[in-house]
């Protein structure tokens, strides 16, 4: 059924549509699509097909889990980066954050998410196992855990932790410039980039 408010189902439709990305209300869903239809149809078509080239053509890292053009992802493929030093993220917009701090120069592994019970996430719905083979394949000399700093992001670094324990790869996290239950990608570049640096060994922060 129509919406009084619109008078067109198709303008209604759409704005339904952008009303579902995250941050988008209604107004700003709308003001969207009335943008839209103020531009040439072959700029719209290219906006639309974009959208729809990215979710059929977009592959996954097999090395990493970062999103990809190719089966190798741009940083795994770059024989100017650091093999031996991987730095564990949850998801692909952290790889976005750390990249623009430039104060990184390894790899990465995307994680896919963090250990949530309530939320029905465990071990087994993340990149861990691939992470573990992958340090004991490559001979890693360094595993910094740079997990958002939540309740879920100190679980999962504890269970890391303990799954590299008995391998020799030294583990650090990255500094606690950055507060207390917030997220990375909310996270300003300095400080980011400080906490990078400034890692420390992640048994430094267990309570003994």
């Amino acid at each position: 059924m129509l919406n009084d408010r619109y008078p067109s189902k198709l303008l209604e439709k759409a704005v339904e549509e952008f009303a579902k990305l995250p941050g988008i209300g209604r107004k700003t869903a709308l003001r969207l699509v009335l943008h839209l239809l103020r531009q040439d149809k072959t700029e719209v078509e290219s906006f639309g097909n974009a959208i729809i080239q990215l979710r059929k053509e977009i592959k996954h890292c097999k090395i990493c889990h970062n999103i990809s053009d190719t089966d190798t992802c741009t940083i795994c493929s770059n024989p100017a980066r650091t093999d031996s030093v991987i730095c564990v993220v949850e998801t692909i917009r952290d790889v976005l954050s750390i990249e623009n701090t430039h104060q990184f120069n390894g790899r990465y592994h995307v994680l896919g998410g963090v250990i949530s019970p309530m939320d029905g996430v465990g071990p087994g719905e993340l990149e861990i196992d691939s992470l573990v083979e992958r340090v004991k394949q490559n001979n890693t000399s360094e595993v910094i855990l740079a997990l958002s700093t939540t309740m879920e992001g100190d679980t999962t670094n504890f269970y890391i932790y303990k799954k590299l324990k008995n391998i020799e790869v030294k583990v650090t996290t990255i500094a606690r410039g950055i507060s207390i239950g917030g997220e990375l990608e909310y996270t300003d570049e300095l400080t980011l980039g400080r906490s990078i640096v400034n890692r420390i060994n992640y048994s430094d922060t267990l309570v003994h």
